[in-house]
């Protein structure tokens, strides 16, 4: 079984600020980031699209604790954001000082921020070779009308 979506494929889109996914046939729902099946049924009858990249906030946390060889980002805020598609990805918030971030910002509307976050591998990181030139990490910034 080979992956539809492959990890390099959706690292160069987020490179180019597209959020790629995975509409399942058979139960019509989407998945991202990649897998090889579909995450609701299991089916890999799925087709790459473009998704909106935008969705609210269902989660945070601040990190004031890098992993190895990030230590210039401290303190960060990564956001769970539930897609407009259904989906939860992961990323990080680049419109809000960390150490301003309450519970306040669960809820509010966000979009794909205009650059997704080029990083180097982290000393804990494997697959270099599938992400050359760097890891692309969604960011995400407040929407309009963000105050639900």
């Amino acid at each position: 079984m080979e992956y539809k979506l492959t990890f390099k494929e959706f690292n160069d889109a987020l490179k180019k600020d597209k959020l790629l996914g995975l509409k399942c046939h058979d139960c019509g729902k989407f998945t991202c980031p990649p897998k090889m099946a579909c995450q609701e049924c299991g089916s890999t009858n799925l087709d790459i699209v473009e998704l909106s990249g935008t969705g609210k906030i269902v989660t945070f946390t601040v990190s004031y604790v890098p992993s190895e060889g990030r230590e210039p980002e401290v303190p960060y805020t990564v956001v769970m954001v539930e897609l407009d598609e259904g989906p939860w990805l992961m990323g990080n918030l680049t419109d809000i000082d960390p150490n301003n971030a309450t519970m306040e910002i669960v809820g509010r509307k966000v979009k794909l921020g205009p650059r997704s976050k080029v990083l180097p591998g982290d000393a804990y990181s494997i697959g270099a070779k599938e992400a050359e030139g760097g890891f692309a990490r969604p960011t995400f910034v407040f929407g309009q009308g963000s105050k639900s």
